[in-house]
């Protein structure tokens, strides 16, 4: 049984991190079921968890309910908590804290499902206009950070926030978010990225309308983004020494960003930039200016990026309110963003999030976030305890048509810990050596695990 007293050392520490969030019987409950999401292989919903620890026979289902649709606690300051350990594990003492931000959809069915409603799905199939899918969508935040054995950033989500259609703006509830956690992390410089749905999430106030007056990131917190091709972009005006009055801050107008990039003022430079786990050279077009209809008069930078061969137009280009930080760098940033797309399939596929299937509104806007919190702690534990420089070389083994495997993924980093889970489940309470039964049984589950 994964109950926590029979938890591997490790791992109970890790758990231990978050005993102030719950009462004695709810924190018992959250270490068996977060255990139990890793040790099952399949079926991740509510009793599945329950099943998983071995817990079936010894508490009722309803334990395992209650703890999400009624046991008090807080999946906000569980999160938060979570933020705070990878900083201070995975983080150096004055590293810069790099969040990635982005919105997913959870697909249910149901029409008493809480807070489901129609929503865009990318990963539906047919003509994009019809890509919608049943389900709820949620804003995710994750901490991104580089781990030495991994040739990728990898993301930790810790934030969470359900957005309900005719609610509050996917960008209010991401700044809401990032605040949250600079608040939780002081003395640590944030940076925010996202795709363009995110550009002007630090916008000016009055620039939006409703829900949108309320966005904002709190200082010192920089913002790098996709800057969308429609944008309107504007010079800003040199000031005309000794005219009264205010100063004009809008000057010559200079369009949309393909504009910029042919514009005979833009000045192209050759640059080295790291993204993808690869070094390429590309040309780098970077400007001060202003995107008056979303931060007014305040200053942005647009990076305008493009193969090195090519001499019109762009591929990418990027607004930031980070003025100061190299092109380059920037880039890179941006670039990392992607790992939250990674981390967000991989909690479907791999970690089983939104397969449970309660409708209460606690349990709805508790489970999905369970889970991906589950997920961080797994990349925790497995680069505080559970890496080997031998796992790539057993998991080609297995799959030798994976030639170039050469760091693990998350699947691999799951399967440690689930077989670590296994093995503590089978030998608990047990100091004697192990029976040739036991030995087939645990080798049984062990491959069972890595399917």
């Amino acid at each position: 049984m994964l109950q926590f007293d029979t938890l591997p050392g490790s791992w109970s520490a890790l758990l231990a991190t978050f005993r102030g969030c719950f009462t004695a019987p709810t924190f018992a409950t959250f270490a068996a079921l977060c255990s139990g999401l890793v040790a099952a292989p399949t079926r991740r919903t509510v009793t599945g968890m329950l099943i998983a620890a071995g817990l079936s026979r010894c508490w009722h289902h309803s334990r395992a309910y209650y703890f999400f649709c009624r046991a008090r606690w807080s999946v906000d300051q569980v999160g938060l908590v979570l933020a705070r350990l990878l900083v201070d594990r995975l983080l150096a003492a004055d590293a810069d804290v790099l969040v990635a931000v982005d919105d997913t959809l959870f697909r249910r069915s149901g029409r008493r499902v809480h807070a489901a409603a129609w929503h865009h799905d990318g990963s539906a199939k047919g003509p994009r206009k019809n890509r919608v899918s049943w389900g709820n969508c949620w804003v995710i935040a994750g901490v991104v950070i580089e781990l030495p054995f991994l040739d990728r950033p990898v993301c930790l989500p810790v934030a969470f926030a359900l957005w309900r259609k005719a609610g509050t703006s996917k960008q209010v509830i991401a700044c809401r978010l990032v605040t949250a956690i600079a608040a939780a992390l002081p003395g640590r410089q944030i940076h925010v990225v996202g795709d363009a749905w995110y550009a002007g999430a630090d916008g000016a106030p009055g620039a939006g309308r409703g829900a949108e007056r309320h966005r904002g990131l709190p200082p010192g917190v920089t913002l790098t983004a996709r800057l969308r091709v429609n944008a309107s972009l504007t010079a800003i005006a040199d000031p005309v020494p000794g005219k009264a009055g205010r100063p004009k801050r809008i000057g010559t107008k200079i369009g949309t960003p393909k504009d910029l990039a042919n514009h005979p003022d833009t000045n192209w430079t050759e640059a080295r930039v790291h993204r993808y786990g690869r070094i390429s050279t590309v040309s780098i077009a970077e400007r001060v200016c202003l995107w008056y209809g979303v931060y007014r008069s305040r200053a942005v930078r647009v990076i305008a990026l493009r193969d090195a061969d090519t001499i019109s137009g762009y591929d990418l280009a990027l607004v930031t309110t980070d003025l100061l930080t190299p092109a380059e760098a920037v880039v890179a940033r941006y670039a990392a963003r992607w790992s939250i797309e990674v981390a967000i399939e991989d909690a479907k596929q791999i970690t089983g999030v939104g397969q449970a299937r309660n409708r209460t509104a606690p349990a709805v806007e508790r489970t999905v976030p369970f889970g991906l919190i589950t997920q961080s702690l797994v990349i925790v534990w497995y680069a505080l305890h559970g890496h080997h420089p031998n796992v790539a070389a057993e998991r080609q083994t297995q799959a030798p048509w994976y030639t170039t495997k050469t760091t693990p993924a998350y699947l691999d980093m799951i399967v440690k810990l689930r077989r670590v889970l296994i093995a503590s489940k089978f030998r608990a309470g047990t100091p004697r050596k192990p029976t040739p039964e036991e030995t087939l049984a645990i080798a049984a589950a062990w491959d069972e695990a890595a399917a």
